[in-house]
């Protein structure tokens, strides 16, 4: 299931039908303050774009609410007609109010029309992979997605969407997601410190499910960074990589969609994801989380 690549850090992951590097990159910053309006520098905007992909990234993780909308059109803009390895995933289920909320958009005909402008603002036919947003801005929250998820499957069976996700979602509303179509990924949030998904994570990868973290490098306290800068200073490297490399080295199903607006900062992730972490630094880091595997 995972492929040795020679340009990038953790080799590749099967999405479905779809190869995709597990280094991959999320786009969320390249919107403006707040996820809201055109990118500060749009110049560097597009550079970052073109480098993620010279560099060998085929994942690009994006969402209708960035912007709203304005990063699907750079993406398209910058990037059409996509490489054929190249392949985008986006969220729906929530919108953005003129004041940067994030209310829930979850029913049928909220979600149809999320998937039309997703099409529309990325310039395709087809969407890679459509990943239904649960819960709030606290985190997954216990609701019934039948309905929802359903309205997915049934425009994947319009073929609208070619592989189907959840985000921000509970083990209980995976497993419902399952019973009404197949899914290729969850994407929650997860990092060094925060680990209450290392279960989860260990089913998904033994049904072929890939893992994807969102917030990889957030929410230590100081004891944790102090953990994480001694580790990187053995190492010689920035605490960054070591957040970047634990979470590659964590499972092969578990792909990382780090962002940023700037070419320099994804060439220094990019590095940093490749550094080797021995049994002394794992079993250091190990001891930081908050639900140790």
């Amino acid at each position: 299931m995972n492929t040795p690549a020679p340009t990038l850090p953790g080799g590749t992951w099967q999405l479905g039908d779809l190869t995709v590097s597990r280094f991959g990159y999320g786009a969320m910053q390249l919107a403006g303050p707040g996820v809201m309006g055109p990118p500060v520098d749009p110049t560097a905007a597009v550079a970052v774009l073109h480098e993620a992909i010279a560099s060998g990234i085929t994942h690009i993780d994006t969402a209708l609410t960035y912007g709203p909308e304005l990063v699907n059109e750079l993406i398209r803009d910058t990037l059409s007609p996509f490489p054929s390895a190249v392949h985008v995933a986006t969220k729906v289920g929530a919108e953005r109010t003129p004041e940067g909320g994030w209310p829930p958009a979850r029913t049928p005909d909220q979600l149809r029309r999320q998937v039309d402008e997703n099409l529309r603002t990325l310039g395709v036919d087809t969407l890679d992979l459509v990943n239904l947003r649960l819960g709030n801005a606290f985190g997954p929250a216990p609701e019934r997605i039948d309905d929802a998820f359903q309205t997915l499957a049934d425009l994947q069976q319009q073929g609208l969407i070619r592989h189907l996700g959840v985000s921000n979602a509970t083990a209980d509303q995976i497993a419902a997601a399952r019973t009404i179509a197949p899914i290729v990924c969850v994407q929650n949030g997860y990092n060094l410190a925060h680990r209450s998904d290392d279960a989860l994570i260990d089913s998904l990868a033994a049904d072929g499910i890939a893992y994807v973290p969102f917030f990889p490098l957030g929410g230590f306290n100081a004891a944790q960074s102090q953990t994480v800068t001694s580790v990187a200073t053995r190492l010689g490297v920035g605490a960054t990589a070591v957040a970047l490399a634990w979470l590659l080295h964590r499972s092969p199903n578990v792909l990382v969609i780090a962002g940023t607006s700037s070419v320099d900062h994804l060439r220094e992730n990019l590095a940093g994801a490749a550094v080797v972490l021995d049994e002394r630094d794992l079993r250091d880091l190990d001891g930081i989380g908050t639900a140790p595997r």
